[in-house]
């Protein structure tokens, strides 16, 4: 089966699949219909976008099922005024309600994160997700102590994270590291893979934002993933698959508050360079 097949019957022959296509792989001219390049197989990254475009659902790709792909709903699209207040109101969710997060909103949630983009499409980004107290009670003892360690070995960068002091407060009984959040998600991929540590980052803010949708609250956890990155023993707990890195932790659980205003931010710096 030829990789991209069109219905001629209902193309319209508007060129819109070769005109968003990253690679430049459909060949178009005005009046004929689309077709791919002779060596568009070995380099399409099966974003999908011609099918996205095509307004008559006329284009079918080998490797995408055209009728999995659901339509755009225009009632769902977020107004300016919307868009603004949900990434502005975005808090960081440090006190929890004491209810776990269950397995069927966590797919939910990492359904939607499976969209956010990664160089050339390439997917990469794995999911850990944690929400066993016990274990995560383990884990933060690991983190602790990884801070311990860091404050003998390498004190100068410790003391400028200030982890003497978050050791103390840990150590003094309060939950500084996971804050007392039900579940944690981890997202490693290939540690070898250049593109990993920004798909995994850009992974956890759409996880993030998605979260909030289902009345969830995330934080990021920095002294976790910190340990997870290069700590041997908290790596070998977390058994992620042979060659995996992790690159980024988030706490994810039910807020106990809700907040109410949008504090300010300091005026973005910004050089304009522009027509």
């Amino acid at each position: 089966m030829d990789l991209l097949t069109v219905d001629q019957k209902s193309c319209n022959q508007d060129g819109l699949c070769a005109a968003v296509c990253p690679i430049g792989l459909i060949d178009f001219n005005q009046g004929s219909f689309p077709q791919a390049i002779d060596d568009a197989d070995e380099l399409c990254v099966r974003c999908g976008h011609c099918l996205a475009v095509c307004p008559s659902g006329s284009l079918s790709h080998r490797d995408l099922d055209v009728a999995g792909c659901s339509p755009v709903r225009q009632e769902l699209q977020l107004g300016a005024g919307q868009c603004e207040q949900f990434l502005k109101g975005r808090r960081s969710i440090r006190v929890y309600k004491d209810k776990p997060v269950s397995r069927e909103t966590f797919e939910r949630v990492l359904d939607i994160a499976r969209y956010a983009p990664s160089g050339h499409n390439s997917q990469g980004v794995h999911w850990l997700v944690i929400g066993q107290r016990q274990e995560l009670q383990a884990l933060s003892a690991l983190v602790a102590e990884w801070m311990r360690l860091m404050l003998e070995k390498s004190p100068d960068f410790a003391l400028s994270l200030h982890l003497d002091k978050t050791l103390a407060r840990w150590e003094g009984g309060e939950d500084v590291i996971l804050r007392g959040a039900p579940s944690v998600v981890v997202a490693h991929a290939e540690k070898n893979n250049r593109m990993a540590p920004v798909s995994c980052t850009i992974g956890l803010t759409y996880l993030e934002l998605a979260a909030t949708g289902l009345g969830l609250g995330c934080c990021w956890a920095g002294y976790f993933n910190a340990a997870a990155s290069t700590f041997a023993k908290m790596q070998q707990v977390l058994a992620l698959p042979e060659g995996h890195q992790a690159f980024g932790a988030m706490m994810v659980g039910y807020p106990k508050f809700q907040y109410k205003r949008l504090p300010e931010r300091r005026p973005p710096e910004v050089s304009w360079r522009l027509a």
